[in-house]
């Protein structure tokens, strides 16, 4: 695989139950504050169309299949808990890398199944979801270093 351009961005799956909400609008707010990172949404919530149950679950499939790596918002999970499952078993039959990060802004324990599946498990910070695309999607390491400036007196 080669490494993420501008020309070449990692093509990005985010879980969702056909709406947009907080958590979903999150994770691209942290890919959008990440420096020199090129991504490619994959998933379309606001679909305008009237798919049955199983219309749904076809088009959940080909975002998936497009996808190189599925983000699943943990916070979402309880709410939607039919979907979530259906997305992280989709992804994981169509051999796609699961990422899932922790409930935003509380300490809770992570729901079996998720944690049995995932790949990876993240907290929100920018710097580390992007290097976990990085490394699921196209098995690419960080090469950043932490610079930490100290005065000796």
């Amino acid at each position: 695989m080669s490494s993420v351009s501008q020309q070449n961005p990692v093509r990005v799956f985010v879980a969702h139950a056909f709406a947009v909400n907080d958590d979903y609008r999150r994770v691209f707010e942290y890919l959008e504050g990440a420096r020199n990172f090129y991504y490619r949404n994959c998933s379309v919530p606001e679909l305008n169309v009237s798919l049955d149950k199983d219309g749904l679950k076809q088009e959940l499939r080909k975002q998936i299949g497009i996808s190189e790596v599925v983000l699943i918002p943990a916070g979402q999970y309880q709410a939607n808990k039919d979907w979530m499952d259906f997305q992280v078993n989709c992804a994981k039959g169509l051999d796609k890398p699961v990422l899932v990060l922790e409930a935003f802004g509380i300490m809770e324990k992570l729901p079996v199944l998720l944690e049995a599946l995932a790949d990876e498990v993240v907290g929100w910070n920018d710097r580390d979801i992007v290097d976990a695309i990085k490394r699921q999607a196209r098995h690419e390491e960080s090469t950043r270093w932490d610079v930490i400036d100290f005065k000796l007196d």
